[in-house]
């Protein structure tokens, strides 16, 4: 099925069910913000698409975003003086680019088809039940550094929705964030959701448990 989107090219990447806040001061952008507001664009609805690490955020860098984006659908709208906006948005379906118009608006305009997830090459309740639990529990463990805060429950959740829970309570790099939302195997991306929840809880015990040596900072240093 394929829809026209119009596009607002971001260093970050959204997932669906995510949370989206965005500080508006570019003039195409702010056009963006007042044609969604104006009902000129269907639905509030528009699409995020996340630029390539060393690349400048910018419709004239087409060839700088990845190809796979999530639709979000505009909520609040702040008006700010300036002709800025503070608003935000929640990320709904993916999506894969299939043709950019640079001409019909200040901002870029796509051609897009919905990219919904496949069904799992290895699929059964067990499977389900243990990918979910091993998931859940990485994540226990992460928020477990205490670096994260503490413990936190997220809802009830099938396998697909809940591997994007659990990535966006997690900081994780653009890479990482753009893998799993252009995996479409719900029980493959559960699985690698886990396993990136388990490297960064490593990471943050580590980060804990060696603390650099204040002699570090101030040895070879004098004070005038």
């Amino acid at each position: 099925m394929l829809d026209v989107l119009p596009l607002f090219p971001l260093s970050s990447v959204l997932l669906p069910g995510g949370h989206l806040p965005l500080h508006v001061f570019e003039p195409r952008y702010r056009q963006l913000v007042e044609d969604l507001v104006g009902e000129s664009l269907p639905d509030r609805r528009f699409g995020v698409v996340a630029i390539r690490q060393g690349w400048e955020v910018g419709e004239d860098n087409v060839d700088s975003m990845y190809d796979v984006g999530c639709s979000a659908l505009l909520d609040q709208v702040r008006a700010l003086p300036g002709n800025r906006y503070d608003v935000s948005a929640a990320g709904e379906r993916r999506f894969r680019l299939l043709q950019i118009d640079r001409d019909t608006a200040p901002y870029l305009i796509a051609h897009v088809q919905w990219l919904p997830d496949t069904e799992p090459a290895d699929d059964s309740p067990a499977r389900r039940e243990h990918l979910t639990t091993a998931a859940r529990a990485a994540h226990q463990r992460y928020h477990a550094t205490g670096l994260r805060g503490g413990n936190r429950e997220l809802p009830d959740a099938d396998a697909a929705e809940l591997s994007y829970l659990l990535a966006d309570d997690c900081v994780l790099t653009v890479e990482d964030r753009q893998d799993l939302l252009a995996e479409t195997d719900p029980l493959v991306r559960l699985r690698n959701v886990r396993r990136l929840l388990l490297r960064e809880a490593e990471f943050l015990r580590e980060l804990r448990a060696v603390p650099a040596p204040l002699a570090e900072f101030t040895q070879g240093t004098s004070v005038n």
